[in-house]
């Protein structure tokens, strides 16, 4: 830090020394823990606010733009009428410039050098490393404060109001921050949309997004809205021509709308997603907006060891955690996917849950979440020793939950006529079994946020102390997109009143992670992407999972629902859909696709018939002491090593790994296949090891075969090298115990 504390010093004499004339240009250069990155902010003869980033001798970001475009007044006051007697209400005070004339008021430079330790994560502890530089500018009387995080991974920047002079209470036309590449960029990236993120994803040049964006948007969602056949969704994954490997996110998305990005060649700038009324953004001030990420790795593998996201989230809001922790986890879910089941109870078409006598009504004899079917399932999780149990459908009010615009969907606290709570909740916890709750709103936010106390009281009054929460369909009150300000703001405050309950909290169609897992530990999962589900709705292709942990995963973790056994659901169900993954391919997930909250997707029925592979399984854990990425491309394939946490592990995980010393490995490729050899100097030296390799077989395949595997045995130590074949579609897992 001494030298880049001597640069800025020595530009803030220059700054002195000019009197403050704002057509003076002003630069102060700070450089990264390890001086390998440095980041350069100017002021130029306009007053318009810059920064630039190199990585080494490699120009990454090329000076590019900060600031605001401003709405003039908060509200609409004026009115005029027109000839034919209709009345609009402009703002009488036009839009200003937010992003030029401004005058530098000085800086100052910290460093930042901490370890903290998460309460679950990908590894025990996490250092917090980096130069800080904070830029005080003013436009007039209103004033704004820049800060920069330099760390040998990237940079992390936001704007500070400050309660001071004329900006008091404001509304945002549109963020003007800039990301110009240096170069045309190969990105990895999904079509920006104010409500949807279950997209595949898509590789080119950044330059040739808009004219592929057609073909890689997904309009049969429930809910879809995008803006622009330049815009995509962070996080976006880049790889430079010499290899370099650039993401562009944000962190610590707390009350502010989500940010999306608008490409023009390799120039790239923020765009908000707006509110029912087109801002972007209501203010008070002091306010500090979320954190724009620019991480940057020599490789693949550095990049999905970057905490950078994690590191600019505040740190943990709660004094006891001790209610927190991983959970392994099966579920009454995948039948209804897929189509061999129901959420609803009887089929009429049209409910009001204030007059509808359910005891009375005819069943359709399809409800998956009845008595006898999930006590059976209880029975198959307690015996193979996992921790709970997701139930959906188990709530009135499924048949006409979706898609219909409804204010009053659920009340979340009155289970159907053949779902028997407290019996349920009591057979499970006799066997050492917690239910997960389910709360799907059908995005009727108004209507979930006044039950949300009773439904909270209900979890707590029957041992529930975690829950899935769903926002399908337009956002209710219309008008409002999943990834608002609105948004941002209700699914937080769900995770603080969750927080006051000891429950955590799963939310599925949310707003993307930024990582605020950090300062709100409770909230343990997200889905915020194509997850496994889609398999049932058509198919994903197989490079859909090397890709997302370098882009959604990138903030916080994903409950991508992995372990499907019976690809073929047509012969099950009557699904023409095909799951696009071989056995050893959905093994690997549970190492590659991070989460603590790991659930194995398929049926009881399916996974007896493979009870050796599904060992694995039970034996994985999901919380993690360490973490080695071995072997890394987007796109392509994933190997990822991994060695439990002891004070965290629970069930059969705990039977293998509790007092022992244990690695997992698992791996997945795209549709080709792959051969590797994995050295395994990550474990002790000196001791003796016995592997369990589950691996495809060699005639595996993820469309024609995929249920072929095989299982091996053998000794190995940290001087070995092991040889492990992928098939196409495939994968492996490997666990590790000491002799």
């Amino acid at each position: 830090m001494k030298r880049a504390a001597l640069f800025c010093s020595i530009a803030l004499l220059a700054a002195c020394s000019s009197n403050h004339q704002s057509e003076i240009v002003q630069s102060l250069s700070l450089l990264s823990p390890s001086e390998n990155n440095e980041m350069t902010f100017t002021l130029d003869e306009e007053g318009t606010p810059r920064y630039s980033l190199d990585h080494g001798a490699a120009a990454v970001i090329t000076p590019s733009k900060l600031g605001f475009e401003m709405r003039g007044v908060i509200k609409a006051q004026g009115m005029v009428i027109a000839s034919d007697g209709s009345i609009t209400q402009p703002d009488e005070v036009p839009p200003y410039d937010f992003s030029t004339g401004f005058e530098f008021l000085g800086s100052e430079t910290c460093t930042i050098d901490e370890t903290w330790a998460p309460v679950w994560g990908e590894e025990a502890q996490i250092r917090n490393n980096c130069n800080e530089l904070l830029v005080h500018l003013k436009q007039g009387e209103k004033y704004l404060d820049i800060r920069f995080r330099l760390f040998d991974d990237g940079l992390g920047f936001r704007y500070e109001f400050p309660r001071k002079g004329d900006l008091n209470y404001f509304c945002i036309k549109e963020e003007l921050s800039e990301f110009n590449c240096a170069q045309d960029n190969t990105a990895w990236w999904i079509p920006a949309d104010y409500d949807n993120q279950e997209f595949e994803y898509a590789t080119c040049k950044l330059s040739e997004i808009p004219s592929l964006w057609k073909e890689h948007s997904n309009q049969y969602n429930s809910s879809t809205q995008v803006f622009s056949t330049h815009g995509i969704q962070t996080s976006v994954q880049m790889k430079t021509p010499e290899g370099l490997y650039v993401n562009i996110h944000e962190a610590a998305l707390v009350d502010y709308p989500c940010m999306h990005l608008y490409v023009d060649g390799k120039n790239i700038r923020s765009f908000l997603t707006p509110d029912a009324e087109g801002w972007k953004g209501r203010i008070q001030t002091p306010f500090p907006t979320p954190w724009r990420t620019v991480q940057v790795a020599d490789s693949a593998e550095e990049q999905l060891a970057s905490r950078l996201v994690l590191n600019l989230n505040e740190p943990c809001a709660l004094d006891d955690v001790s209610w927190i922790h991983p959970v392994k986890y099966m579920g009454v879910w995948w039948e209804m996917i897929a189509g061999a089941g129901n959420w609803n109870y009887t089929d009429v078409p049209n409910i009001k849950l204030d007059d509808f006598d359910f005891a009375a009504a005819t069943p359709n004899g399809r409800h998956s979440a009845n008595n006898g079917k999930v006590r059976a399932y209880i029975d198959f999780a307690a015996e193979n020793g996992f921790d709970a149990l997701l139930i959906e459908g188990w709530n009135v009010g499924w048949e006409d939950w979706a898609n219909c615009n409804k204010d009053y969907v659920f009340d979340f606290v009155t289970p159907y006529p053949d779902f028997d709570i407290e019996a349920l909740n009591n057979y499970a916890h006799s066997k050492g079994i917690k239910l997960v709750m389910h709360h799907e709103t059908s995005s009727s936010v108004r209507n979930y946020e006044r039950h949300l106390e009773a439904a909270y009281n209900l979890m707590n009054k029957y041992g529930y102390d975690a829950v899935k929460s769903g926002y399908v369909g337009d956002i209710q009150p219309l008008g409002e997109f999943h990834y608002g300000q609105y948004m941002v703001n209700h699914y937080l405050y769900c995770v603080k009143e969750a927080a006051k309950h000891h429950i955590m909290v799963n939310a599925h169609e949310a707003v993307r992670p930024t990582g605020l897992c950090r300062t709100w530990p409770n909230l343990i999962g997200n889905e915020s992407a194509r997850g496994t589900e889609y398999q049932a709705f058509g198919g994903t292709a197989p490079e859909h999972t090397t890709i997302l942990p370098f882009t959604r995963l990138n903030g916080g973790p994903m409950d991508f629902t992995p372990g499907i056994f019976e690809q073929n659901l047509k012969e099950w169900c009557g699904n023409d859909s095909h799951v696009n993954a071989t056995i050893a391919n959905q093994l690997g997930l549970y190492l590659t696709m991070y989460s603590p909250l790991q659930m194995a997707a398929d049926t009881p029925d399916h996974y007896s018939r493979f009870m050796d592979a599904f060992q694995f399984i039970k034996d994985v854990a999901a919380d993690w002491e360490q973490t080695r990425y071995i072997a890394a491309e987007p796109g392509d394939y994933l190997i990822i090593a991994r060695k439990p946490r002891q004070e965290s592990l629970s069930g059969s995980a705990a039977a293998f790994s509790k007092g022992a010393d244990t690695w997992f490995l698992g791996g997945i490729t795209d549709e080709n296949a792959r051969e590797f050899d994995v050295a395994l100097d990550f474990l002790t030296e000196g001791a003796s090891y016995t592997a369990t390799i589950y691996a495809d077989a060699p005639d595996a395949h993820y469309l024609t075969n995929p249920q072929a595997y095989t299982i091996e045995k053998k000794t190995v130590t940290s001087g070995d090298v092991l040889h492990l074949a992928m098939a196409p579609g495939g994968g492996f897992g490997v666990s590790f115990k000491k002799q």
